[in-house]
C-alpha cells in the first residue's frame, strides 16, 4: 500500500506538469513543461506548425507558438505566452539501469492524467539516431507506448523526471530522450529554431573492400561506403564525387560506416573544407568538399 501511495504521488506531482498537446488529428500527444512558458514534446506527432493548443493540467486549453523542432532527436519546443507553471524536477537518465522502476506520465484529452508503470529494457552510453540525432543515453523501455504516451514525461520512483517518451526512434519500443538531451536541444531550438547538422549529399551502402585493395593503398580498414546517390547541386556532386565512388577516409580517418560519416558532419563542420579519400575505378583519388548544412525537412505533414 505504501508503494502504491508513493507512485500515485509522484504521478500527481509530475502531472501538474504534464500536458496534451493537440498538433495533430484525433488523439494528442503529451508534451512536458521544461522551462517556465516552455513546453517539449515530440517532433513526429506534431502534423502542423500553426493552431498547435495545449490543455493544461487545470482543464484549461491555451495556444502554443511552435519555436523549433529536431527530427534526428524527435524533439520538439513549444512556447506559452502567459503560463507560469512550475517545470518538472529533472534528472540524469545516465543513471538508469536495465530493471529499474519508471513511470511514464502522459495527459489525454478529457481523460486527466494517465501513467504507465514498467521497467527501463536497457541503458547505455550515447547513441545516435537513424536520422543522425545525437542522445546522450541510451534508455529503452521493456515495450512500447500506448497512444497518446510520445512525448509524455519519465519519472523514476523518487519523482525525477529523466526525460520524454518517443515511438518514433526505435520500432516496436519507447525509448526515453534524455533530459541533458532534451535542455541542449530547448537551448538551440529556442535561440535558432532548428538544429543545424553537416551535409554531404551522398547516399551510400556499406561495401566490403576486396583484399587486393587493401594491399594495393595499405588500406587500414576492410569497409567502406559505396556512394549510391547523389542529390543534384549537393556538396559531394559539385566536389566531383561520381555515383559508384567508394568512400574510404573523411579527413584521414577512416570511413566505415554511416556512423563516420555523421561524426565528421558535427554542427561546427558547416562550410569547412572536408577531405574525402576515395576509391574511383581500382584507384585511390582525393577531392575536397566544403559541408553543407542539412536542408530541414518538414514533418509537421
Amino acid at each position: 500500500m505504501d508503494l502504491s501511495s508513493s507512485l500515485a504521488g509522484i504521478v500527481e506531482r509530475v502531472g501538474q506538469s504534464v500536458v496534451a498537446v493537440h498538433g495533430r488529428h484525433r488523439i494528442p500527444s503529451s508534451g512536458v513543461i521544461w522551462r517556465h512558458g516552455v513546453v517539449v514534446t515530440a517532433a513526429h506527432t506534431l502534423r502542423r506548425e500553426d493552431g498547435i493548443k495545449v490543455t493544461l493540467a487545470d482543464g484549461h486549453t491555451v495556444a502554443a507558438v511552435l519555436a523549433g523542432l529536431d527530427t534526428g532527436t524527435d524533439v520538439a519546443v513549444l512556447k506559452l505566452d502567459g503560463v507560469e507553471l512550475d517545470p518538472v524536477e529533472s534528472g540524469d537518465a545516465r543513471s538508469l539501469k536495465a530493471g529499474h522502476l519508471v513511470l511514464a506520465v502522459a495527459r489525454g484529452d478529457g481523460f486527466g492524467t494517465s501513467a504507465d508503470f514498467g521497467v527501463i529494457g536497457s541503458a547505455g552510453g550515447p547513441w545516435r539516431t537513424w536520422r543522425g540525432g545525437q542522445i546522450d543515453a541510451f534508455v529503452r523501455l521493456d515495450g512500447g507506448l500506448h497512444p497518446g504516451f510520445s512525448g509524455a514525461a519519465l519519472a523514476d520512483v523518487r519523482g525525477q523526471v529523466m526525460g520524454i517518451c518517443t515511438s518514433a526512434l526505435a520500432r516496436g519500443a519507447g525509448i526515453v530522450i534524455p533530459g541533458m538531451t532534451v535542455e541542449r536541444l530547448t537551448e538551440e531550438l529556442l535561440a535558432n529554431g532548428r538544429v543545424s547538422r553537416g551535409y554531404l549529399g551522398v547516399g551510400t551502402q556499406q561495401v566490403n573492400l576486396p583484399d587486393a585493395w587493401i594491399k594495393k593503398m595499405n588500406l587500414s580498414s576492410d569497409r567502406g561506403l559505396l556512394v549510391n546517390s547523389l542529390a543534384s547541386g549537393g556538396p559531394a556532386e559539385e566536389a566531383g564525387v561520381l555515383l559508384g565512388d567508394v568512400l574510404i577516409e573523411l579527413d584521414g580517418k577512416p570511413c566505415r560506416d554511416i556512423d563516420d560519416v555523421h561524426t565528421a558532419l558535427g554542427s561546427g563542420s558547416i562550410r569547412q573544407r572536408l577531405n574525402i579519400a576515395l576509391i574511383r575505378g581500382g584507384e585511390r583519388n582525393q577531392c575536397s568538399v566544403t559541408v553543407g548544412e542539412r536542408p530541414q525537412r518538414d514533418s509537421c505533414r
